[in-house]
């Protein structure tokens, strides 16, 4: 049997374990929002659970946290000063301050971890997204573009489909031109991209709220082991740079001020899952839904101008990244419900870009939708995804390539659902190719 360490286990406990608790009486005690972190038909389609929560009312109090999903209201908490989206940011009870005081010795710093840009806050937070922004310019993401839709046609040439004639697009496309760029990004070598699939596979689901010991454990030993090697990469790197955009973060220095250790491993680590899981969901979800809405793919044939639109929409209507949390430090008001200091806020973005109030026939699937690009699936305000701009890149030249040689694909089977909650997609997706 697998020992656990005594910081792994604080960690745990601190980070999942107590949660999970709380959440799992909140549950049996009748909770409806509690629902959402072990419900696995809600995980499956939470879409009428954010329906339910939706009619509920504009922030709707549970035993733990409020939860919206009205998109003014997601937008109100999401841009809010009073709002923070470090865990660590509220007063902690005796008990778990002292937690958090052992865990902070000897740990990987992963995606949701301090100083990762999703759990920090201005100005830290603002200094980190101006030093990153110098070198992930607009420019430089559009200058991806050659390499893109070469990795996506030698990829789709290397598709061979079994006796039957099917393939297994997510393993076999949809996460591989994705890995293939952020590793590009990031200076990996060609034989190390198995490696970080797999390290980036089991850190992604840190994401998720309540994850048992052996899941946090498995976690944090990838992570652990991503962070070694990236401590070596830096070193090299500062040794002999590459043109990659990591070699340029490590050299950047921006009047003095420049990345340190672990703020490179927190950048390269969300960089990793972000820029990675983000478009294997993207992905895989516009395969299953082009082909499960023939009428839709072929709105989209002949025009290669309607696939930016397509991805917008393909983003609102199932988003790859659901939920997330706000932890209010100061009294306020969201939408005219009063919130108190100290409390928490789950803005479902999922829920939020099915809103009527905003979206004309939200389950509808609609490619020509006129404000698609309304959604909130790349967050708001200044936790706006950094990457929004290669994820849509991606996703637009993946897609079309995909479709432009496979325009007749067809499901081979029921594709498998990806069993985390905050980020949403399929690890299993068979398809008949049919060129």
């Amino acid at each position: 049997m697998e020992l656990t360490r005594p910081g792994t286990l604080v960690r745990w406990l601190d980070r999942h374990g107590l949660a999970r608790l709380g959440i799992g009486l909140a549950a049996r005690r009748g909770d409806a929002q509690a629902r959402l972190f072990f419900d696995p038909a809600i995980r499956d389609d939470p879409y009428p659970f954010y329906r339910e929560v939706r009619e509920a009312g504009a922030l709707v109090r549970g035993r733990l946290m409020w939860s919206t999903t009205r998109h003014d209201a997601v937008v109100a908490v999401l841009r809010g000063e009073a709002f923070s989206s470090d865990p660590g940011s509220l007063p902690a009870p005796g008990p778990l301050a002292v937690l958090r005081r052992l865990g902070r010795s000897g740990r990987p710093i992963g995606p949701a971890d301090p100083p990762s840009m999703l759990v920090v806050d201005p100005p830290a937070h603002t200094r980190y997204r101006r030093l990153v922004a110098k070198v992930f310019t607009p420019r430089a993401i559009e200058g991806l573009r050659p390499r893109i839709e070469r990795h996506a046609s030698a990829l789709l040439d290397d598709l061979s489909p079994d006796a039957a004639g099917t393939v297994e697009v997510i393993g076999r496309y949809a996460s591989l031109l994705p890995l293939t760029v952020i590793a590009e990004i990031l200076g990996v070598p060609q034989h190390l991209r198995q490696r970080f699939l797999a390290w980036g596979e089991a850190a992604t689901p840190t994401l998720d709220l309540g994850l048992t010991l052996r899941e946090y454990r498995a976690a944090e030993a990838a992570i652990g082991q991503l962070n070694g090697w990236l401590r070596g990469h830096f070193a090299r790197l500062r040794a002999d740079p590459g043109d990659d955009l990591l070699s340029r973060l490590v050299h950047l220095d921006s009047d003095g001020e420049r990345l340190t250790e672990e703020e490179l491993l927190a950048l390269a680590g969300l960089l990793l899952v972000a820029g990675f899981e983000t478009t294997v969901n993207l992905l895989g979800t516009g395969i299953h839904l082009l082909i499960r809405h023939p009428d839709q793919l072929a709105a989209l044939r002949g025009r290669p101008d309607g696939w930016a639109n397509a991805v917008e929409e393909i983003l609102r209507y199932d988003s790859p990244a659901q939920t997330t949390a706000r932890y209010c430090l100061a009294d306020t008001e969201v939408v005219g419900v009063r919130v108190r200091a100290g409390e928490v806020v789950v803005p479902m973005m999922g829920g939020a870009n099915r809103d009527p109030a905003v979206f004309a026939d939200p389950d509808r699937f609609d490619v020509t939708r006129a404000n698609a690009r309304d959604h909130l699936s790349f967050s708001s305000g200044v936790h706006y995804c950094l990457g929004a701009a290669l994820a849509r890149l991606e996703g637009q030249l993946g897609l079309r390539a995909f479709f432009e040689r496979y325009p007749d694909a067809a499901l081979a089977g029921e594709p498998h659902r990806r069993p985390t909650r905050v980020l949403r997609g399929y690890d299993q997706l068979p398809v008949r190719l049919r060129p």
